[in-house]
């Protein structure tokens, strides 16, 4: 069923084109991801399907029995209930049918209501019908799915009473999540729902998305999210949209071969057109070849030239180098705990060894500290107990997730030139440009960048450091998937130490020769990639099970021995009985496949095959002899069965 058309849609703010001729279909429990630059119009895309914003052109056709929900980026549920509270308010519907459920007990348990029958069989029919209506509406199960939703976004039953107005920001967009996922609208429209999850989270969500029974439309930068979650990419590049089949991976992929091929078609195209064209000039004006000269014109005329493909839009660029490398030891981290001020310790004990050219991923769930322990390297928060130590000639370059060293009321330009006046203006300009901040956009205000912009900026300072050791707190959070790769190349050609944290998965598998485990019993080193992390997560899990299984194997063991003497003797007996008539099924078997073999000889004799009535014979006996062996095959192969 098509749940949504979006056809010729087009869309102007003031004078600037931002959306033109998009096209995009949604069919029931389709995964849509809309994929592109930062300010390519995805929100404005999401948010005029959604209602939220007018179009300046085009159509949008739905069923009216279609339901839609939207999730903006980074929207935080305001309330003044609980949590729990909260979440019920999706179901108030189940709730009046609950409460009619038990208004019609009290009356069916009324005395007086038998003193008139036909009352009595309407109150039962009324009944009846309002259980099947509460059942089929999920009466029986939605708090059961309030739980498990609040479970996979890390809130226990301890939070349930919790006032949402208590909460963070980050849990706040965290439940307008967990709230909207409960609503099972038909289409779900989420921008950037994997802003503000750990990573436990994130899985978790992926694994619910996948069994979603409606629609998804999504815009996200999670590389790892897209190619679990979708199964077709919108692409907005240059106003319009362009449709893949299949996830974010495919997508690059089909992108890159079309993209080639189209370039071979064009090259091709044109040096047909050079020929043509260089036939007509040396051969028009000569008697002898005039008209076939003439008849290339008109075949050059009617040929309809290809444009040249156009390639992705430019892509910032830039590397990080160091002006001196640091000796072997870059960092020892001994024995420390860190805490605000007088608060209890939000980390303790904490021990660890950063070596040069180590890069490093510190992952761990929201909340365990961090970007806690970040900032305790760099010094921003003391140390309750424990020392660092840094090696020799380690010098740092920070990066805040929040953007909170940038300057608001500065131009783009100065906040980079400040730093560094001694440098020409032209220099300074190359840097901003190499990360995309051209012409005039070196003149904006810092307070009134994007996200996206901020980040880039952020980048180019760190860049201008160049120092041989860099602490990075969320690094990809509003990049868009082109910044991103830019960035990971950057840092798989830096020759320093890297320490960094981040929820994104890929970027991590990318980055990481070591990941740093932080959890409340310590910090746990493991020494890989991501994958492998992952892997030996699994396996330290699976032996943990397995040693479970053991010890309930062992008490499996104490119950078994306890068997009565009587049940003992009558197993031996079954068994006994068993083991018997497998070899008279054997015996059986044999005897049936010898007679099978003599039957087939006597086919082979002159004298037998051609008598028909015999030949008829012997190969009615032997379909009775292959079905009997097919049945005692069966019932030999059960018998060994069941003796495992």
């Amino acid at each position: 069923m098509i749940l949504l058309q979006v056809n010729q849609l087009k869309k102007y703010f003031a004078a600037d084109l931002i959306l033109s001729n998009i096209k995009l279909e949604v069919q029931t429990r389709d995964r849509i991801a809309i994929v592109g630059r930062n300010g390519a119009g995805k929100s404005t895309l999401l948010k005029i399907i959604a209602g939220q914003m007018s179009h300046d052109g085009g159509e949008i056709i739905k069923p009216k029995s279609v339901t839609i929900d939207y999730l903006a980026q980074d929207t935080g549920l305001e309330s003044t209930l609980t949590i729990w509270q909260e979440m019920l308010t999706v179901f108030a519907p189940l709730q009046k049918l609950e409460n009619d459920l038990r208004n019609l007990e009290v009356k069916m348990g009324d005395p007086t209501i038998f003193e008139n029958p036909a009352d009595y069989q309407k109150l039962l029919g009324d009944y009846d019908q309002l259980q099947v209506d509460f059942k089929e509406q999920g009466g029986y199960q939605y708090e059961a799915d309030i739980r498990s939703i609040l479970h996979g976004f890390n809130f226990t039953e301890d939070d349930y009473e919790t006032k949402i107005s208590s909460l963070s920001g980050g849990q706040k967009t965290r439940l307008a999540l967990c709230k909207l996922l409960l609503t099972k609208p038909d289409l779900l429209i989420l921008d950037e729902p994997t802003n503000h999850l750990d990573i436990s989270t994130l899985t978790w969500l992926e694994q619910y998305l996948q069994g979603y029974p409606g629609a998804l439309l999504i815009v996200s930068h999670d590389r790892y999210f897209l190619d679990k979650v979708v199964n077709q990419v919108y692409e907005i590049s240059r106003h319009t949209s362009t449709k893949f089949v299949g996830n974010y991976s495919n997508y690059l992929k089909i992108k890159a071969e079309n993209y080639e091929l189209d370039l071979k078609k064009y090259e091709k195209q044109q040096e047909e057109v050079e020929k043509l064209k260089d036939f007509i000039a040396k051969n028009l004006v000569r008697a002898s070849t005039t008209k076939r000269a003439q008849s290339r014109r008109k075949q050059l005329d009617r040929m309809e030239l290809m444009d040249r493909p156009l390639g992705d839009e430019k892509s910032a660029s830039f590397r990080f180098e160091i002006e001196r490398q640091s000796g072997n030891d870059v960092l020892s981290a001994q024995n420390i705990s860190v805490s605000y001020e007088k608060e209890k310790p939000i980390i303790k004990n904490i021990n660890f060894n950063i070596y040069r050219e180590d890069s490093i991923a510190l992952v761990g769930p929201n909340g365990i500290g961090k970007s806690t322990l970040l900032k305790a390297i760099i010094d921003k928060l003391k140390l309750v107990n424990g020392t660092i130590r840094f090696g020799s000639h380690v010098t740092i370059g920070y990066y805040d997730q929040q953007q909170a060293e940038l300057t608001s009321n500065k131009r783009v330009l100065n906040e980079l030139w400040d730093d560094y006046p001694h440098k020409p203006e032209k220099e300074i300009r190359t840097v901003l440009g190499n990360f995309l901040f051209s012409g005039d956009d070196v003149l904006k205000i810092v307070s009134t960048l994007s996200g996206g912009e901020k980040a880039r900026l952020a980048l180019a300072k760190l860049m201008m450091e160049k120092s041989n050791f860099l602490i990075l707190d969320e690094p990809t959070n509003h990049l868009d998937l082109d910044s991103k790769e830019v960035l990971e190349n950057a840092l798989i050609d830096y020759p320093g130490t890297i320490l960094f944290v981040s929820h994104d998965r890929y970027f991590i598998n990318r980055i990481a020769t070591k990941v740093f485990e932080l959890s409340t019993d310590g910090l746990t080193e493991y020494l890989g990639d991501y994958d492998y992390y992952l892997e030996k997560k699994f396996e330290i899990e699976e032996l943990a099970r397995l040693e479970s299984q053991e010890k309930n194997a062992d008490k499996r063991k104490v119950v078994q021995e306890k068997i009565s003497y009587e049940q003992e003797k009558e197993l031996k007996k079954q068994e006994r009985q068993r083991k018997r008539r497998i070899e008279e099924i054997e015996l059986e078997i044999s005897s049936l496949e010898e007679k099978n073999e003599e039957n087939e000889q006597l086919l082979c004799d002159p004298e037998v095959y051609q008598n028909h009535e015999e030949v008829q014979r012997i190969n009615e006996e032997n379909e009775k002899n292959s079905a009997k062996l097919e049945a005692l095959m069966e019932e030999w192969e059960s018998l060994h069965e069941t003796s495992g």
